[in-house]
C-alpha cells in the first residue's frame, strides 16, 4: 500500500500535546514533521485577525467574553496556556499576521477556517485575502467555512485561493452541493466519510480531508480509503501510524 501521499494536518497545531491555536501548538507540529496546520479565524472589536477557535474566550484563555468585544491590545493581555497546563502559561493568543510570519521558517501548508458559521463578521474575507497577499502566502493555504456563502465571496473576491467546503454530517443533497460549487476541498467530519462519499467526491475532482482523526483505527481506516489529507489533533502519532501502514503495505 503506498501512503506517502496521504498528508497530515494538525487540527488546531498539536492540540492534543499543547494548547490549542497557539504558536507554540503550531510549532509543534512542525516539529512532528506535519505537512499542515488548521486553525480559525474571528475578528477583534478593532477588525484585526484573531486566532482562536471559539466565538467567547472562556474555554481557552485567561478572559471571558465575545472575541469581537475586545480590542487587539486588550486580547494580547490574555493568556491562551493557562487553561492547558502551567508549562504553558505565558502563551498569547496569536493574530493571522503573526501566523503567517512564523510561518515564513517552514514548508507548512496552513488550512484557515473563516468563523463566520455562528457570527457575521463583516469583511472578514477580505481582511484574510488582504494578509495573504501581504505576507505571499498564496501558494500555501487553503480558505474553508462550514459557512459556505463565506467561500463564494472568497471565490469573487481572489478566485486563484484554495477553497473548501466544510461539512459536520452530510445533507442529503451533497452530491448537487459538491457540483454545483466546483471548490477544490471537500472536508467531511470523519463519521459522515463513507467509502462511496469518497468516492463521489474524488471522482467530482475535490481533495478529501476529514477531520478529526485522533484514534489509529481511524487513522488507518481513513488512510486506507485513500483521502488526500487526514486532520489530527495528534499530528505525530498519526504520522507514525501512516509510515507503518506504508511500510507494511
Amino acid at each position: 500500500m503506498i501512503l506517502q501521499n496521504i498528508k497530515i494536518f494538525a487540527h488546531r497545531g498539536s492540540k492534543g500535546t499543547h494548547p490549542e491555536n497557539t504558536i507554540a501548538a503550531f510549532q509543534k507540529a512542525a516539529e512532528t514533521g506535519a505537512d499542515g496546520i488548521e486553525f480559525d479565524v474571528h475578528l477583534s472589536a478593532d477588525g484585526e485577525l484573531v486566532i482562536i477557535h471559539d466565538e467567547t474566550l472562556d474555554r481557552t484563555t485567561s478572559l471571558t467574553g465575545y472575541v469581537k468585544e475586545y480590542t487587539a491590545q486588550q486580547l494580547k493581555t490574555g493568556d491562551a496556556g493557562v487553561k492547558y497546563a502551567k508549562e504553558f502559561i505565558g502563551e498569547r493568543i496569536p493574530f493571522l499576521g503573526e501566523v503567517f510570519d512564523w510561518a515564513k521558517a517552514n514548508r507548512l501548508w496552513m488550512n484557515v477556517e473563516i468563523k463566520t458559521d455562528k457570527l457575521a463578521y463583516e469583511g472578514i474575507e477580505q481582511k484574510i485575502i488582504d494578509s495573504i497577499r501581504h505576507h505571499k502566502m498564496e501558494h500555501r493555504v487553503i480558505l474553508s467555512s462550514f459557512n459556505h456563502q463565506s467561500i463564494e465571496k472568497v471565490k469573487l473576491l481572489a478566485p486563484d485561493l484554495e477553497r473548501a467546503l466544510l461539512f459536520e454530517e452530510l445533507p442529503d443533497n451533497l452530491e448537487q452541493i459538491l457540483r454545483d460549487k466546483q471548490e477544490s476541498g471537500f472536508h467531511p467530519d470523519k463519521n459522515s466519510l463513507t467509502e462511496a462519499t469518497n468516492e463521489l467526491a474524488k471522482t467530482l475532482g475535490y481533495k478529501i480531508r476529514p477531520w478529526v482523526a485522533n484514534e489509529e483505527a481511524d487513522v488507518i481506516k481513513l488512510a486506507k480509503m485513500g483521502v488526500d489529507v487526514i486532520m489530527t489533533d495528534y499530528p505525530e502519532r498519526a504520522i507514525k501510524t501512516v509510515k507503518s501502514l506504508d511500510s507494511n503495505g
